[in-house]
């Protein structure tokens, strides 16, 4: 069995497991690594044989499987692309074929892959989901009104999907042509839409255009009222961490196929990070730029501004291009952006998603109908986004000083604890669900459960998945 490891930060609940002999341990309360093993295959084979649509996968879904939902609700032929649908999914089972060397996950996994495959648009990458409704064996085909589609980054759409075709790629040694082909189409159609300067763009259709290399500046025209751009989704993007989503997946090329032209391009995004970090008095990141490197405005509630959320972001990214380099450049912007973002905490310790330009004012919107309107208060958000974001400035600060002193940063080396195992063997019920309760308020573009609704979950699923699969390989050590 090939070992197959992954950056699996993209999907925010991963960390590498490997495979291990079959050693005898059981937990304080009687579970025992048989029963672990069970316990996984018995929820593999629920989400294989009775969730799984063409060997896709999307959010939520009821009980019954009746209903099934994305960022909204899915037809019965739908299958979501952005996480926790497929790709993450089908990480999931890699890591469990990793961590048991069971092929079945293997199979599961490839399943995934291949269903991706399918829905890959011709301009290389994925959007948002693929429909299956008319899947006649033919590659790269995602359906009649798809073919042509925008390929997307945001969310990790086009990320997620090149990292588990890429990984499904490297544990099948390579055989399986059409997975194969996926991949260098995918990578290739990614490397072609860097600009010149480094940046990606939200989504392309082909490869970017010719740009000058400029350094980050603010506006000199009314940001309020000019610079509107309404294709702002071809512009360089920071926005929901397109990004560090992107450096893992080059990453991860780099380390499975060894052409350098994958650390080269890391390199290069990178660099645009460094022209993009902002001029005094906000050293840090905004969401969106211009072609003149100025910030711009998104959607209608997405202003200009310094960015709390993607300032971190970017400084996740910079630590990696470090990491895979191995030049200081790439952590020189930090601690003026970490003294910055520190000075900018608000009352109650977080973020705001955006400061004003150059005045450096917590901008906040405000809804009337349709509208939306630029405030410096915050008492009467919309509810739909997240207006504040936690800081994680301490841990950045940590990972920067490791960097900076010893090249790398530690690995996680904690155990998952036997309680917590337990917990997630008991939590599946007898046809192998891991069933959740909706206990919160219902988001815009996400189903709008009652509270106390059951359904099933597929982050819940990789989550429970991960958590076991760690324990067998934290048995294996002892």
């Amino acid at each position: 069995m090939m070992l197959v490891r992954c950056v699996l930060a993209a999907f925010g609940v991963w960390a590498a497991v490997l495979c291990g002999s079959a050693v005898s341990s059981r937990a304080q309360d009687g579970v025992s690594r048989d029963e672990v093993v069970a316990a996984m295959r018995q929820a593999a084979t629920f989400y294989r044989e009775s969730v799984a649509v063409e060997g896709g996968y999307v959010y939520h879904y009821s009980l019954d499987l009746a209903q099934r939902w994305g960022e909204g609700a899915a037809t019965p032929d739908q299958v979501w692309v952005q996480p926790p649908g497929t790709p993450t999914v089908g990480m999931a089972y890699l890591k469990a074929y990793e961590a048991t060397g069971d092929s079945y996950y293997l199979d599961a996994a490839r399943e995934a892959a291949e269903v991706l495959a399918y829905g890959q648009l011709r301009s290389g990458g994925w959007t948002n989901s693929i429909d299956v409704a008319r899947r006649e064996g033919r590659r790269f085909s995602g359906g009649d009104k798809r073919r042509d589609g925008n390929s997307s980054l945001d969310d990790g759409q086009t990320q997620s999907a090149i990292q588990l075709v890429v990984l499904v790629d490297e544990a099948l040694e390579f055989e399986n042509e059409e997975i194969h082909e996926s991949a260098m189409m995918a990578l290739d159609a990614l490397l072609a839409a860097q600009f010149a300067n480094g940046a990606f763009p939200q989504v392309w259709r082909g490869p970017a255009s010719k740009q000058p290399v400029l350094k980050a500046s603010y506006p000199d025209y009314d940001w309020r009222t000019e610079g509107r751009i309404k294709e702002y989704w071809d512009m360089y993007t920071l926005n929901d961490n397109v990004c560090g989503y992107v450096a893992d997946a080059l990453v991860t090329a780099h380390r499975v196929y060894g052409d350098e032209k994958y650390l080269a391009a890391l390199a290069r995004l990178g660099d645009f990070l460094i022209l993009a970090q902002m001029p005094d008095p906000q050293p840090a990141w905004a969401q969106q730029y211009n072609y003149d490197m100025h910030p711009i405005w998104a959607r209608a509630f997405e202003p200009p501004g310094v960015s709390g959320d993607e300032s971190q972001e970017a400084i996740e990214t910079l630590m990696k291009a470090f990491e895979a380099t191995g030049d200081p450049k790439y952590l020189e912007p930090i601690p003026r952006a970490v003294f910055y973002l520190r000075e900018s905490l608000l009352p109650d310790g977080r973020l705001a998603r955006y400061y004003e330009l150059q005045t450096n004012r917590p901008l906040y919107m405000q809804r009337n109908g349709r509208q939306y309107e630029l405030t410096y208060d915050d008492s009467d958000l919309p509810s739909h986004y997240g207006w504040k974001t936690d800081s994680r400035l301490e841990k950045l600060e940590r990972q920067y000083n490791e960097l900076n002193e010893n090249g790398s940063r530690p690995s996680d080396s904690r155990r998952v604890s036997e309680s917590r195992v337990a917990q997630v063997v008991g939590d599946l019920d007898e046809q192998g669900r891991w069933i959740s309760v909706y206990d919160k308020e219902a988001l815009v573009g996400q189903p709008k459960f009652q509270r106390g609704m059951k359904y099933l979950s597929s982050d819940v699923f990789c989550r429970n998945m991960t958590t076991l699969g760690r324990y067998l390989e934290d048995s294996s050590k002892d």
